[in-house]
């Protein structure tokens, strides 16, 4: 008689039932483990074995036949143990009255005790859509896995735990309240606020405009002029997540292996800071086994790239198509797996190859034609993606040394962002949207209309400014969201205005 037992696999940030079919036939003792596993599936065959025996359990003295179903589809890591070893016990003869309806997912240590797996939220998501209704994790993991409504989760410690929990001592189910971990993000811990950050009102500006619609924002200015700085003060300022955003950014942490196993869920927008050094890879995911990269990681948050032009060519390339289309296809020869990667670019450059082309105190001591090459490193494909370009002049001594003037504190400005987020949240119920740069044409005309003076300036702007198409609907979308910070129903002239001021002057 073949036992079932079930399971699931991960692909992308979804996953798929798991089928573990255990039969055991007389043959010399061993365990087979077939259905395309890769190296951590069938180094299973041991963990197993030592963790039945060491756990009190008989192993059967026949040949052990695992079947992981559907056969096709490659399996990865190291959560099959657990179903093996339960799907081993029921079929060596042990009373594990489990149904078809409750799932195992857990990696076992040799003395039989249950390790912390990644990527248990989308595991447990895809077993509830495949109609589980209970399922047995890792104790560290269950409050993650209860973060998915509608299922019964059981953390447990030890292997033994679970078969106890059938036989003579049940185990509590684990409940958490998803609304209690999204309190938990405080402005208080942020350790960037804007009030130490003297002057630049412009780009404090831009990035309030930023930060209230997700555009894309790129601040060129000399060294010192406080870009950096600026740009690790917008996480401050971000609102905070919606419950779907978060439970979408959980599952990209956990299957990374980054997720806290003391703090289930994603409370905070993330902020992914990449070096100049980093390879395409790394930026936007891949490997043999394709894994999220900064891009997925910095999703419904912040990717800042400092130096932006010293990063290598075909790496500021390959954003070109996630910042479109707010995801990224990683295709390989066996699989292809897509990851969601609606991020915020922030970039901040110099001016010129010695950072102080049109400083007002340092000469610029570079030739034209350096500073036009060291531009161009920036395509216009790439420029046509971003929706403010700002440029950040050094503050003089005057200013730096000013201290009796008091900068607005990010508290005050998240408000603003909130109440432009909430307008957004109430606008885009209906759409598969949360913010302004997410708009589509066909609903850029739906919500983005203009009145005759608008029109005629747009039409006088496209053409003084030879706007491409990509580049005149993204003027809409920031003017939408100028308009929301006004908390006007419409967007005015004195809107798209403001966003010409925010676009055009370019470095």
């Amino acid at each position: 008689m073949v036992t079932k037992a079930i399971t699931a696999a991960t692909a992308g940030i979804n996953s798929h039932k798991i089928e573990v079919e255990i039969d055991v036939i007389n043959s010399l003792p061993g365990i087979n483990i077939v259905g395309l596993p890769d190296n951590a599936v069938n180094e299973a065959r041991e963990r197993v074995r030592a963790a039945i025996k060491n756990s009190g359990f008989s192993f059967p003295q026949g040949k052990v036949i695992v079947n992981l179903a559907p056969a096709d589809l490659r399996k990865e890591g190291t959560n099959f143990d657990l179903p093996i070893a339960i799907g081993i016990l029921k079929e060596n003869g042990l009373e594990i009255p489990f149904d078809s309806n409750t799932a195992f997912l857990g990696e076992l240590s040799l003395d039989g005790s249950l390790r912390y797996i990644n990527g248990v939220l989308p595991l447990v998501s895809g077993l509830k859509d495949a109609g589980i209704n209970t399922v047995f994790v890792p104790y560290e993991n269950a409050k993650e896995a209860a973060l998915v409504q509608g299922i019964q989760v059981f953390g447990a410690k030890h292997l033994g735990d679970i078969v106890s929990h059938y036989t003579e001592s049940p185990l509590s189910a684990t409940i958490v309240d998803i609304n209690d971990f999204l309190a938990k993000n405080s402005e208080s811990e942020y350790l960037f606020d804007f009030k130490d950050v003297k002057g630049q009102q412009k780009a404090k500006k831009a990035l309030e405009i930023a930060a209230a619609g997700g555009h894309n924002i790129l601040m060129s200015g000399s060294p010192g002029s406080g870009k950096t700085l600026m740009a690790k003060c917008l996480a401050s300022i971000l609102p905070p997540l919606e419950l779907k955003e978060a439970l979408e950014l959980t599952k990209i942490y956990s299957i990374s292996g980054l997720l806290d196993s003391k703090e289930p869920l994603m409370t905070k927008r993330p902020y992914r800071a990449v070096h100049h050094t980093a390879s395409s890879t790394g930026i936007i995911g891949g490997g043999s086994n394709p894994k999220p990269g900064e891009i997925t990681l910095a999703h419904r948050g912040v990717l800042f790239l400092d130096e932006m032009v010293e990063f290598p060519r075909n790496v500021l390339e390959v954003l070109r198509q996630p910042l479109e289309d707010g995801e990224i296809v990683i295709s390989r020869a066996k699989n292809s797996v897509k990851y969601p990667a609606k991020f915020m670019l922030v970039g901040a450059m110099n001016p010129c190859p010695c950072g102080y082309f049109g400083d007002k105190e340092k000469q610029c001591t570079c030739a034209e034609y350096q500073i036009q090459r060291y531009r161009s490193r920036l395509s216009g494909p790439l420029l046509d993606r971003i929706d403010l370009i700002i440029n950040v002049p050094r503050l003089t001594t005057e200013e730096l040394m000013n201290s009796k003037t008091e900068s607005e504190s990010s508290s005050a400005i998240r408000k603003r962002v909130i109440n432009a987020r909430k307008i957004q949240s109430i606008r885009y119920a209906q759409e598969d949207i949360f913010t302004n740069s997410e708009l589509s044409t066909k609903q850029i005309k739906k919500y983005c209309v203009l009145d005759n003076a608008s029109e005629e300036f747009m039409k006088a702007a496209s053409q003084k400014y030879q706007l491409s198409g990509r580049k005149y609907n993204r003027m809409l979308k920031l003017a939408r969201t100028i308009a929301d910070l006004n908390s006007s129903d419409n967007i005015k002239l004195e809107h798209l205005m403001q966003a010409f001021q925010y676009r055009v002057d370019i470095v």
